[in-house]
């Protein structure tokens, strides 16, 4: 199982048992996407998870890699993610939260919501004002800054980390 994570086996075994539910043959290669996906919170691109299991599957193209990421989001499995310049990432991750996102290097992790992780109801009349009709079905917060390892390369950050009196 990927990475002997209780969560992270849990959303593996969710996911394949949705993929049989949706009628999808279970190959190696859909095992091993999924697999590689449930166990990653780094929100992979496609490019991503193919160039790092083609080592262990050389035939295997990256069209099945974004296919199959394609079938696991329409099963309601992982979500396609555009949070930074660049390619789509992919989060395995449903249970509601935020993202924090580097505006240097692309780096994308997760942020808890809060307890109930329920769309703030107070939003819907100044949201009906400026999309009429439109429903909220969730909200999300993207953080951006930049990593530690950017900031601390970062002169503007290094300098106000110094002065907070934090250490580089």
């Amino acid at each position: 199982m990927p990475n002997g994570c209780p969560e992270v086996e849990a959303r593996f075994a969710e996911m394949l048992t949705r993929v049989r539910a949706s009628g999808l043959k279970l190959t190696p290669q859909r095992l091993a996407i999924a697999r590689e996906l449930a166990g990653d919170p780094t929100h992979p691109t496609a490019q991503e998870l193919f160039e790092r299991l083609r080592p262990a599957m050389p035939t295997m193209s990256f069209a099945t890699v974004y296919n199959t990421l394609d079938a696991l989001a329409a099963a309601g499995l992982c979500v396609s993610l555009s949070l930074a310049p660049g390619a789509a990432r992919f989060d395995a991750n449903m249970t509601p939260h935020n993202h924090a996102v580097c505006d240097r290097c692309g780096l994308v992790r997760d942020v808890p919501t809060g307890a109930d992780g329920e769309p703030a109801r107070d939003l819907a009349p100044s949201v009906n004002a400026a999309a009429p009709g439109f429903s909220v079905r969730a909200v999300e917060q993207i953080y951006r800054g930049l990593c530690e390892a950017c900031a601390a390369d970062e002169p503007t950050f290094a300098f106000a980390r110094a002065r907070a009196g934090k250490p580089r």
